[in-house]
C-alpha cells in the first residue's frame, strides 16, 4: 500500500492504494467508522491486496489525517473521496463503509450516484431522515460535551470493549483511540463534530438512495446505539439483502473478518 497525501482547504487527507495488475478490476474503497483508523481494515486490506484495486483512508481529522479544521459537512467528505478517487482514476468504486464510513458513503451516492458500482454498509444505518426519532438527533448534536466530561479511563474501556466482541478487534480499537490519549479534548470535538454533522445530514432531508447493488452486514452483539434496529429496518424498507454475523460486535469487520471477506468478495463477484 503506498500512503498518498490529498490537500483540502481544511488539512490533509492521508490515504493509501493499492492496484491490481489488471486495472480493470473492480476499486474497493474501504472506510473507516468514527475515531478509528485505516487500521480498521488490515484484515480486509491483507485480504483483497493484488486481488483488487484497493484504497483505504484516515477520514479528515483522523489518525494522519490531522490536524485538521472540524467545520466540514458530511457531503464535502464526499466531494473528497471523489477528488481522491479521480485522481487515482478509480472509476466505478465499490465503498465499503463501517459506521460512519457507511454515511459517508451514502453522502457520495448521493451526490454521484451514477460513479458508484457497489456499496456495502458494515454496522452502519441508512441516512434517511425516516428512520430516526427526534429525540436521537437532538442527542446527536449535543455529543461533545458528554466525551469531554466523560472519565477517559472508561471511555477507554467502554469505546474499545463496547465496539467489538473479539480480542483482536478489542486490542485494535484501544490501540486506535491511544492515539487520543492525553488530548481527550481532540477526541471529544472529533466526535462531537461528527455526530453534528451526521444529524445535519439526516435533518437535509434528502432522498439518500441507492441506485447500485448494495450489501448490508451486521453483527448480531451490536451494542452502538440502535444500530440492530436502524438495520432492520433499513432491510424492510428497501429490501436491500441484511446478512447477521454471529458474535460479531459494532466492528464486525474485525470480529468476524474471515466472514466478511468472504462476504465482500462474493458481492464484488456478483456484480
Amino acid at each position: 500500500m503506498q500512503e498518498k497525501i490529498y490537500p483540502t482547504p481544511c488539512g490533509e487527507i492521508h490515504y493509501w492504494v493499492s492496484r491490481a495488475q489488471d486495472p480493470e478490476t473492480a476499486a474497493l474503497v474501504f472506510l473507516p467508522g468514527l475515531t478509528a483508523d485505516h487500521r480498521l481494515f488490515d484484515k480486509q486490506i491483507a485480504y483483497f491486496e493484488g486481488k483488487y484495486n484497493v484504497l483505504v483512508w484516515d477520514a479528515p481529522g483522523h489518525g494522519a489525517s490531522w490536524p485538521f479544521r472540524l467545520d466540514f459537512t458530511l457531503m464535502d467528505k464526499a466531494k473528497w473521496l471523489d477528488g481522491i478517487l479521480c485522481r487515482e482514476a478509480l472509476c466505478r468504486p465499490v465503498i465499503v463503509g463501517q459506521s460512519m464510513g457507511g454515511y459517508v458513503g451514502q453522502a457520495y451516492a448521493e451526490l454521484f450516484p451514477r460513479k458508484l458500482k457497489g456499496f456495502v454498509a458494515i454496522d452502519s444505518a441508512p441516512l434517511q431522515r425516516k428512520y430516526v426519532t427526534g429525540i436521537e438527533l437532538w442527542l446527536l448534536k449535543r455529543m461533545e460535551p458528554v466525551y469531554r466530561h466523560y472519565p477517559w479511563k472508561s471511555l477507554l474501556k467502554t469505546g474499545s470493549k463496547g465496539v467489538a466482541a473479539s480480542a483482536y478487534g478489542q486490542a485494535l480499537m484501544h490501540e486506535m483511540m491511544m492515539a487520543y490519549d492525553g488530548d481527550q479534548e481532540r477526541y471529544a470535538r472529533l466526535s462531537g463534530h461528527g455526530f453534528r454533522i451526521l444529524a445535519q445530514a439526516m435533518e437535509a432531508g434528502l432522498p439518500y438512495e441507492l441506485q447500485c447493488p448494495a450489501l448490508l452486514i451486521c453483527g448480531e452483539k451490536d451494542r452502538a446505539g440502535s444500530c440492530i434496529r436502524y438495520n432492520k429496518a433499513w432491510h424492510k424498507s428497501t429490501g436491500i439483502p441484511l446478512v447477521w454475523l454471529p458474535g460479531a460486535g459494532h466492528n464486525a469487520n474485525t470480529d468476524a473478518p474471515d466472514k466478511v471477506n468472504a462476504l465482500i468478495g462474493k458481492f464484488v463477484e456478483g456484480l
